[in-house]
């Protein structure tokens, strides 16, 4: 494959990946605002079903070679702090 197609397959990937992230950031700071508190087992189970979807959207792009694993790890954690922090935030009100 050409090498100038390959790396913006890779820059795709890593764009709706970060932007699926977004998403569920989004999905969960909309969810403790109006629906639920987060010891809520609605809040547990959208959390859960929404990061595990994502991991496996990462296993997937590492897998076609279109992401190192080490980005995959990094969108990951970002989004993991980002919602401690949404989680600290909501506690502490």
């Amino acid at each position: 494959m050409d090498t100038n197609i390959q790396l913006s397959y890779q820059d795709k990937a890593v764009e709706l990946l970060k932007r699926d992230a977004e998403k569920i950031a989004q999905l969960i700071k909309v969810q403790m605002d109006n629906l639920t508190m987060p010891q809520c087992p609605l809040y547990e189970e959208v959390l859960d079903t929404q990061m595990f979807g994502l991991s496996r959207e990462i296993d997937f792009a590492v897998k076609l070679g279109l992401l190192e694993k080490s980005e995959g790890r990094e969108i990951m954690a970002s989004l993991e702090k980002e919602l401690s922090i949404l989680h600290e935030i909501h506690t502490e009100k």
